[in-house]
């Protein structure tokens, strides 16, 4: 199982030569994949931007959007552009995760509507692909990207999630969750992977929130509080599925190892670059 990790932009006030940092250590260090989150209404970095800067200080490490949510920028022949220069920027490197969202603040922030997110998600990845090919509305839009295409991970919990997983993408990401309830979802996507007759096996991730050291506890509950605020009572239940230690977090990924995901991705509840090496300590070595 691959182990990836997610640059600290959705914690507030995180200092950019703190997430530069964090690229360069994450790939010193050999995790497999950089991703970022999404948010419109919050005190975070756009994504683009900060897999463009990281990729600037990397040479080898994927480059993930982890996910974006696609559904609420309003142009996809301009995001098909800026997705394609990031993946001539990195090399190749790019993988584009996506997902409907869940946060219908973000699609007002845009003008966009959220009750219609899902069905715009789907057309926005058929767009996007023609872009890519030289085929999209308007002719001439490049750059094409590296490798003609830019593989797609998709993301969501819904049935219309993972049935856009088996139909678009490389595969399925989990938003989060106990190990031992993973199968179960694994087994759903490659039935529907079958019905959409795609070939090969789907590749299956998921998301972990982690904060280890003498702080972690404290600094996991503050940054979810602040991350999940909208979520309101469930946030206390999201807060204790962080893991703060580094015995129960051998065995979370060693179970998620077991349970067929093919890529963990970690998320760090702070920016410090330091944060890295405890994980790494764990996971990596």
């Amino acid at each position: 199982m691959d182990i990836g990790v997610c640059l600290p932009t959705t914690i507030p006030g995180a200092q950019g030569r703190q997430l530069i940092e964090f690229a360069r250590r994450a790939e010193r260090l050999g995790f497999h994949s950089l991703t970022v989150a999404d948010r419109v209404v919050y005190d975070n970095y756009d994504g683009i931007v900060s897999l463009a800067a990281a990729a600037a200080v990397t040479e080898r490490i994927k480059l993930v959007t982890g996910i974006l949510l696609a559904a609420y920028r309003p142009s996809p022949v301009e995001l098909a552009k800026q997705l394609a220069s990031l993946d001539r920027l990195s090399e190749g490197r790019l993988i584009l995760g996506v997902s409907a969202g869940m946060r219908e603040d973000d699609y007002a922030a845009t003008g966009t509507d959220f009750h219609t997110r899902g069905r715009r998600l789907d057309a926005m990845l058929e767009e996007l692909r023609q872009v890519w090919q030289g085929a999209g509305p308007v002719p001439g839009v490049g750059p094409r990207p590296t490798n003609g295409d830019i593989p797609i991970w998709v993301g969501g919990h819904s049935p219309a999630g993972l049935r856009r997983a088996a139909r678009y993408g490389i595969g399925w990401i989990s938003p989060g969750g106990p190990p031992h309830k993973y199968p179960e979802l694994v087994t759903k996507v490659k039935e529907l992977w079958a019905e959409e007759k795609r070939e090969g096996e789907p590749r299956m991730g998921a998301n972990l929130y982690v904060s280890l050291g003498p702080d972690g506890q404290q600094l996991a509950l503050e940054h979810m509080h602040s991350y999940y605020a909208y979520m309101g009572q469930m946030v206390e239940h999201l807060a204790k599925g962080a893991i703060t230690d580094e015995g129960k977090l051998r065995d979370v990924v060693d179970g998620y190892a077991a349970n067929a995901c093919d890529e963990l991705l970690i998320l760090s509840c702070t920016a410090d670059p330091d944060h890295l090496d405890r994980i790494a300590a764990v996971v990596l070595g």
